[in-house]
């Protein structure tokens, strides 16, 4: 049920933030009945799959926020939160952030030895883990006591709550995590205004098609889900959260649930892709999100296939066959998607193209020392926005390494052409940089080989150097009834051009369980370069 000129007093208020969102909407008139999130798993004897009403949620909010204030947590504490559920994950931080404690929300996947070592790292509190994580960290040394699991924080007295805190723009709301693929990840704090920022200004605009019924294939503990949870709550829309990002689960609740919209990374993508999409009623979906790694081209051309959208047209607004995907580029440190670009089935403007800038987001593509390079040049991406985290919790020289000259440094390489759009062509440390101005891109090579090999559903490009010699490996996984003793190389070699292709030394085909990925499912190349580094000194 929508409430009229909501979204607007929403936008101006200057109280609201990401830690407040649930309370504003209710401040400023939602209706307590009409819809909120609808989680799959069953919320305090409320079953799964079984939409809460606005005043449901909050009551569950509320709930937990009196356990945890009878647990002795307080503003600003912080409060890992360690389950596979989303639900625990979601209600855990609304609870936490109505008491003005930090929550710092934690993939299910880690290992638990690296849990530990980033639950002592945080100097928290306190723990909320469910049963099976509760089990993995017996044993660990955690500093901190594990208070208990996020099903039991649901047996608070709602009544009992205390006030909601009163957030300060500048307050922590939420610590999430990077992917790790090194080791230990990067603790990212974000801020009641910084979280806000992009979802501020998405509704000042009009609200966006594919954005009334929401299927959330996102991680929930990812900043991400933080934030669709927010402009959810904010566009009073419906929202379904999984617990679990699969392909075959994403599929089956896209028929079940019937989104309009369904937001997700790249990697779910990649995933559809190894499906016959025609076999699936697809036909609820309008739009298709992506945020995180930008997606390759094929992927996206198998996705606006299927659905609809809305276009507008001399006679009017008309349905046309095939959905919308936005592609972009984000991270949990950017807070949201720094750029845009929207692709329908009759559009070809791909080659890892990101698009534009957001209005709220300033870019430059620069040199090693923080100095602009010239339109059509490859450099590093550096961003300004008022969305951008805080910075790592508790490791302030990670924070100033990766600033320069007023930019946050991505991590990515990137150029612009002459109408602004920007193209991302790798991760810095996935690209390898072979002398005399030369620079290999494993992101580019691999969107290059899958728009020319439509046999592969996905690819993972390695490239070495070793002894002053570049040598490249091209993982493929092949689509159900591929042949898997063909010989692609030739064709491999043709994808990749001339200069890439004479360092290509093998194409091995593989399965998706063969390739090491971090807990979000990104591929670990480093990992890969070393695994072959090993094999080649062996």
């Amino acid at each position: 049920m929508r409430t009229p000129g909501l979204r607007g007093r929403l936008a101006a208020d200057t109280e609201l933030g990401a830690g407040n969102m649930l309370a504003r909407v209710l401040a400023h008139g939602a209706d307590p009945d009409g819809p909120a999130l609808t989680f799959d798993t069953a919320v305090d004897g409320h079953p799964a799959q079984a939409p809460l009403t606005l005043g449901q949620l909050d009551e569950r909010v509320a709930a937990r926020a009196a356990w945890l204030h009878e647990q002795g947590v307080r503003p600003r504490d912080p409060v890992a939160v360690w389950a596979t559920a989303a639900a625990d994950m979601v209600l855990s931080f609304l609870a936490l952030a109505r008491l003005g404690a930090i929550p710092a929300l934690m993939n299910g996947k880690l290992r638990p030895e690296i849990a530990a070592e980033y639950i002592r790292r945080l100097r928290g509190v306190g723990v909320l883990a469910d049963d099976a994580h509760t089990a993995l960290l017996a044993g660990h040394e955690l500093g901190v006591p594990v208070l208990g699991t996020p099903a039991r924080a649901g047996t608070g007295d709602p009544a009992a709550a205390p006030p909601h805190y009163r957030h300060h723009p500048d307050d922590p709301i939420v610590i999430t995590h990077t992917s790790g693929t090194t080791g230990v990840p990067k603790a990212v704090l974000h801020s009641h205004a910084s979280l806000f920022a992009a979802t501020r200004h998405l509704l000042s605009m009009p609200q966006a098609q594919g954005t009334s019924r929401i299927l959330n294939a996102l991680p929930a503990p990812h900043t991400a889900t933080v934030l669709m949870v927010n402009q959810a709550l904010g566009n009073r829309a419906q929202m379904f959260l999984l617990s679990e990002q699969g392909g075959e689960r994403v599929l089956d609740a896209i028929q079940r649930w019937r989104p309009d919209g369904v937001f997700g990374f790249s990697v779910t993508w990649a995933e559809l892709a190894r499906f016959d999409l025609s076999g699936y009623d697809l036909d609820s979906v309008r739009l298709w999100f992506n945020t995180g790694d930008c997606s390759h081209e094929p992927h996206i051309r198998r996705l606006v296939a299927v659905g609809w959208h809305d276009t507008v047209t001399r006679d009017g607004v008309a349905r046309v066959p095939g959905s919308l995907f936005i592609d972009g580029l984000g991270s949990s440190e950017m807070g949201h998607s720094m750029f845009h670009i929207t692709h329908r089935a009759d559009t070809d403007r791909y080659g890892r193209c990101i698009g534009r800038p957001y209005q709220f987001t300033k870019v430059a593509v620069l040199d090693a020392d923080g100095e602009p390079v010239p339109v059509g040049e490859v450099g590093f991406l550096g961003v300004d926005s008022p969305s951008l985290f805080r910075g790592y919790w508790n490791d302030s020289a990670t924070t100033y390494r990766f600033r320069q000259r007023g930019w946050y440094l991505t991590g990515d390489l990137v150029r612009a052409d002459a109408e602004g759009r920007y193209y991302h062509l790798d991760r810095a440390v996935d690209s390898v940089d072979a002398g005399d101005g030369r620079r290999f891109f494993t992101a580019l090579s691999e969107e290059r080989i899958l728009a020319t090999c439509p046999d592969a559903t996905d690819c993972t490009v390695v490239i070495v150097a070793e002894a002053g010699a570049v040598v490249t490996d091209v993982l493929l996984e092949l689509a159900a009834g591929a042949d898997e003793a063909e010989d692609r190389t030739e064709r491999v070699r043709a994808a990749l051009g001339a200069v890439v292709g004479a360092t290509l030394r093998r194409v091995v085909p593989v399965r998706s369980d063969d390739i090491p990925v971090t807990v979000t499912g990104k591929v670990r190349k480093v990992a890969l370069r070393e695994r072959y580094l090993t094999e080649a000194a062996s």
